[in-house]
């Protein structure tokens, strides 16, 4: 299927620092394509790639899981560390958990984690119905544009795929376990208004992850989709500044990555569900 316009992966080759940047669920790298050129104006090299699945059309997203979308982030987070001496792993939404995810498996290897609006639990209750109703219902209405800026819109799915969120429910119980594995540096910035997904979702993350140089962020004027909101300014600054404290003098690196990490999610997979 051809892409819809403006959902194509981003890249850009800069400096000796890295920063893979994971979009949200239903979403496509136009909702963080600002914040990817804004760190490439400042020479670090980018990569916003595009999650199997997104960017077509919703139907497409039925036959992925989450084994798929993680295996697309650590292929490009092993591509970034080929290449530079440090790489940093930002997200929104569902790439925040991602990025988690990957922070848990390949530890010193990522310098450090920026989560925006990061998902890690189920906060509705209409979910645990899901299991069921996806087999009756294909999609329900999307979760696109939850933006407070006038005129602000996020190219995404109009219908949110059921399989697909049955694979996603399935993956927030792995990250939560993991998250006392989170040990780099962390800078979280979540809304304190979001109708996708529930601030209590940050809270958790700031209580399980074992790292101790942490940030909060509260960001009074936008929603879920910050990134294309009215603090969206504010993130790409603070993540620059946080991206600049921890960058080593002489881009010495920060190890090598684990082994054999999107090879044993994908056996992990197997039994998770998805």
């Amino acid at each position: 299927m051809p892409l819809m316009p403006g959902a194509e992966p981003y890249r850009h080759d800069g400096g000796e620092i890295g920063v893979l940047i994971c979009h949200g669920f239903t979403g496509t790298p136009q909702s963080m394509r600002p914040w990817g050129e804004y760190l490439a104006a400042r020479g670090l090299t980018v990569s916003v790639p595009l999650l199997p699945g997104h960017g077509t059309r919703w139907q497409d997203m039925q036959v992925t899981g989450w084994q798929d979308w993680y295996a697309e982030v650590d292929r490009e987070l092993r591509s970034l560390s080929d290449r530079c001496s440090q790489v940093f792993v930002c997200g929104l939404s569902m790439g925040g958990t991602l990025a988690l995810r990957l922070a848990e498996r390949h530890g010193a290897a990522i310098s450090g984690l920026v989560l925006v609006n990061p998902s890690v639990k189920a906060d509705s209750l209409q979910l645990k119905a899901v299991p069921v109703l996806r087999h009756l219902v294909p999609s329900v209405p999307g979760i696109a544009s939850d933006i407070a800026r006038e005129g602000g819109a996020e190219l995404g799915y109009d219908r949110t795929p059921l399989h697909a969120v049955h694979s996603l429910s399935k993956f927030w119980p792995v990250v939560h376990a993991g998250l006392p594995q989170v040990t780099q540096p962390l800078l979280l910035l979540h809304s304190r208004v979001d109708h996708v997904v529930h601030p209590s979702n940050s809270t958790v993350v700031l209580s399980k992850v074992s790292s101790t140089d942490v940030t909060e962020r509260v960001l009074e004027r936008s929603f879920h989709v910050a990134t294309l909101d009215h603090d969206a300014e504010q993130i790409f600054t603070e993540s620059y500044d946080f991206i600049q404290r921890l960058s080593r003098p002489g881009g010495e690196p920060a190890g090598d990555l684990a082994e054999g990490g999107a090879a044993d999610e994908a056996v992990k997979g197997g039994t998770a569900g998805g």
